[in-house]
């Protein structure tokens, strides 16, 4: 969740929804997101809209913010009603940040449980929480599973120290199997992260975080290229000639050992930077957002989307407390997406998924660009021949010029 907000039409104070988002709800999902935007320290890459505990006070304090999400819950719940769409179970939550283990585990829980209590959980529902490998205990990661966390992203990042360095991560790599075995011994599934690309790592380098990742038999790995966003810390470093830059060509060899390394051990692709070890352990709450179902995103900068209106929270936690103290709804702005725009938006993000896209969903001029993605060994084309458009490997390296090729005009 980037910290510049977008630019959008002013939302309405009572959060009420457009009559459009009635149409096919009934075979959207619904999930939350929870933002937590607390940190430690401050990662030099990260853009996200996060905050250190001694910047904020009040109604934006680490100590009282799980009521304050709650009562947007509350919020969310009655504009939602009030916009005559049914009440339907959460089939993910996701806790993102920031660093929601920063929290109390309690007061996580008892976000979870609000939800819970506003719109119930489908049987199997996916609950997810982001953590810093130094930011959980044994003890905490109880609590969630108690409260019924049913799997947890750990920001690992890297297995290398002068990496880790680099991003300004807090934890050691001994860390790292610690934490993944109290989430097993929890019952929590385990997902585990990984950057890319930072300035001063080698191949090497990769190499021993791929494998020391795999060594610990995650149930999903996610791995990222590094993105050096204006107004960072890094970006600064790099201007400044204090550490190399980023190069997209080692950015593409390190994916491809990615891709090779992880398949290798048993875990499958399934969306570009994504890989699980069956379906059933694909984050589906991620998967969400790629389909365009429902959310409702909980927090300061949040972004939600109910059937095609898209909307984001007042950025500054402090803002965003006050807004819900009066009463307000705490979005910024929205934004009402037109049919053309949805079907866009929608064949772009699929065409990201290991499952493609439909050959039908193309109109003439995309069908006719698919043959161009075929010659250029962008697309596989046996899948092509089935009714699915499917990314290859280099196909998945080039994926935004793909989708632009596939696009009409």
């Amino acid at each position: 969740m980037p910290s510049v907000l977008p630019l959008g039409d002013p939302a309405p104070a009572d959060g009420i929804l457009p009559p459009q988002v009635l149409a096919g709800v009934e075979h959207r999902k619904f999930g939350l997101y929870v933002h937590i935007p607390f940190c430690a320290v401050r990662c030099g890459y990260c853009d996200f809209n996060t905050y250190t505990a001694t910047e904020l006070g009040g109604g934006a304090s680490q100590d009282a913010y799980a009521s304050t999400a709650i009562s947007e819950l509350d919020f969310a719940a009655g504009a939602l009603d009030a916009s005559g769409l049914p009440r339907r179970p959460l089939g993910t939550v996701f806790f993102g940040g920031g660093t929601p283990t920063l929290l109390p585990a309690e007061d996580l829980a008892r976000i979870l449980r609000a939800a819970v209590g506003q719109w119930g959980l489908e049987p199997g529902a996916e609950v997810t929480t982001e953590a810093n490998p130094d930011s959980v205990t044994p003890e905490s990661l109880k609590v969630l599973a108690d409260a019924g966390f049913t799997r947890v992203s750990f920001g690992m990042q890297s297995a290398v120290p002068h990496v880790l360095k680099v991003l300004d991560r807090t934890h050691t790599p001994s860390r790292v199997p610690l934490v993944v075995q109290w989430a097993r011994e929890a019952g929590l599934a385990v997902s585990l992260d990984l950057i890319y690309g930072t300035p001063g790592e080698s191949m090497a380098d990769w190499q021993l975080s791929l494998e020391t990742a795999l060594s610990y038999q995650p149930d999903h790995i996610s791995a990222y290229a590094l993105i050096v966003e204006d107004g960072t810390k890094l970006a600064a470093q790099i201007r400044r000639g204090e550490v190399p830059g980023i190069d997209d060509d080692d950015h593409a060899a390190k994916y491809e050992l990615a891709d090779a390394m992880i398949s290798e051990a048993g875990l499958s692709w399934y969306e570009v930077s994504n890989w699980s070890r069956s379906p059933e352990q694909a984050c589906r709450h991620n998967l969400a957002y790629w389909r365009g179902d429902d959310w409702w995103g909980i927090g300061p900068g949040a972004h939600s989307h109910v059937g095609g209106v898209r909307w984001w929270n007042v950025k500054h936690p402090t803002a965003y407390a006050g807004r819900l103290a009066s009463g307000s709804s705490p979005a910024a702005g929205r934004e009402t997406l037109d049919a053309d725009t949805r079907e866009v938006e929608r064949i772009m993000l699929e065409a990201r998924l290991g499952t493609g896209l439909a050959v039908d969903a193309l109109d003439t001029i995309g069908r006719h660009a698919m043959a161009g993605l075929i010659a250029d060994e962008l697309v596989d084309p046996v899948q092509a021949f089935r009714g699915r458009l499917v990314l290859t490997l280099k196909g998945r390296l080039l994926a935004d010029a793909v989708v632009r090729r596939i696009l009409p005009e």
